[in-house]
């Protein structure tokens, strides 16, 4: 396939980028933010990017040897597989009253355009993918950006309006009203 020598590797260099500038900033974000679920939010957001760095790295390292795609990198596993029902969790415990600053707001909403980016990003990379290893690296990496992307949503969602995260979250019923 013409132009396919030197694609993953170059795929995975901007991958990496892209994974290291999310942690650096979720990073900072973990020690700015002012509520509780955020700040463990963005501290389990920092260890997730750091298992994306380690994969792309363990990846990246083989293919310089010379080798083909391989299966090795399954085996780090993500930190939390249902971080979304973790942060709801985490937030129920707060109450519809909790109160953020402003600055936490603009933090979520960076970091919900990050992982935008690196969703589009991976989408883009896995129409030029042949390898089935690598098809399947990429799906599983779009995946868990979906799902930093929802659980950052919902953290958005409260802080905006904690009452509405109640109501979509909890469902309650109007029965008898």
């Amino acid at each position: 396939m013409a132009g396919e020598a030197g694609r993953p590797e170059r795929m995975l260099a901007a991958a990496l980028e892209k994974e290291e500038q999310g942690r650096n900033f979720y990073r900072e974000a973990a020690e700015k933010c002012s509520v509780a679920p955020g700040k463990e939010l963005f501290s389990t957001l920092v260890i997730e990017e750091e298992i994306h760095i380690k994969r792309i790295r363990q990846i990246s390292e083989s293919l310089q040897a010379g080798n083909p795609w391989t299966e090795d990198w399954k085996a780090l596993k993500g930190t939390n597989e249902n971080l979304r029902n973790l942060m709801q969790d985490r937030i129920r415990l707060l109450g519809p009253e909790a109160r953020a600053a402003k600055g936490d707001l603009d933090v979520v909403e960076i970091g919900i355009q990050m992982e935008q980016g690196s969703i589009l990003f991976y989408e883009d990379e896995l129409k030029k993918a042949s390898d089935p290893l690598e098809i399947e690296f990429i799906k599983k990496m779009i995946a868990e950006e979906h799902t930093h992307f929802a659980s950052l949503e919902d953290l958005k969602l409260f802080l905006t309006d904690p009452k509405s995260w109640y109501i979509e979250k909890e469902k309650p019923s109007l029965d008898g009203a």
